[in-house]
């Protein structure tokens, strides 16, 4: 027969699979949105509306509008996730390929790590936790090398380095998240960090001039589409 802690476990797992299943699919998403829409317009449009629906969704709630010492930690924290992780995420799918882009921002934990041992001091560099971090960028090196190619094409090394840098800039956010003065509500917290992000954004894509080259006419329902599933099951489902 079973138990509840058995039924307890089962729904953890399930849930542990839909967001590995959400988040290794966002990849693909985002690799067919690129192909048709400016990437840093296109992370702004994903996140403006997530963040707006969340914020918008807390608020109706009864949820307090984070204070002017929140906002500072959130737009601080946006900046680092939203446009130096995302943003670079989005701008390096036109050159890398989803699966690679993915195996490379699967090194997040790796480089969180560091940021424990750096910035957070809460976790010292043991042998064998050194020995795990450089197998695990000795595979991403392998991965990258102007020696390695998938299918006879090389991976694009500027496109690489923007994803490194990416997830760096992802491990650090998360680091000093547990520093800042950020809402006590995790979905309020994510909702304007993510309506910041979105804005920071735009104004990335503004100052790049991706506006001029953006004719929404001329995008493909699948790109819609892919941009709709990002908001969606991407960013509001996930969180």
């Amino acid at each position: 027969m079973e138990t509840e802690q058995d039924r307890t476990a089962w729904k953890t797992l399930l849930a542990f699979a839909v967001i590995y299943f959400v988040w290794g699919s966002t990849f693909l998403a985002i690799r067919v949105g690129v192909h048709e829409v400016p990437p840093f317009l296109l992370a702004a449009m994903r996140f403006l509306a997530a963040g707006a629906v969340l914020y918008g969704w807390m608020m109706a709630r009864g949820e307090r509008s984070p204070r002017a010492r929140q906002w500072m930690s959130v737009c601080l924290i946006a900046v680092l996730i939203f446009v130096f992780d995302y943003g670079l995420l989005f701008w390096a799918e036109q050159r890398v390929p989803s699966g690679i882009a993915a195996v490379m921002m699967a090194t997040i934990p790796s480089f969180m790590a560091l940021s424990e041992i750096v910035i957070l001091r809460t976790q010292r560099l043991t042998m064998r936790l050194g020995a795990a971090l450089l197998v695990g960028f000795a595979g991403v090196a392998v991965l990258i090398s102007p020696w390695r190619s998938l299918g006879g094409a090389p991976i694009n090394p500027v496109g690489a380095a923007a994803l490194i840098f990416a997830a760096i800039s992802w491990s650090v956010a998360s680091a000093l998240s547990r520093k800042l003065h950020l809402p006590p509500s995790k979905v309020m917290s994510s909702g304007a960090q993510m309506l910041a992000g979105g804005v920071f954004l735009a104004l990335t894509s503004a100052a790049l001039g991706e506006f001029r080259d953006f004719h929404p006419a001329s995008v493909s329902r699948g790109a819609w589409l892919s941009l709709l599933y990002l908001i969606v099951a991407g960013s509001i489902i996930v969180t």
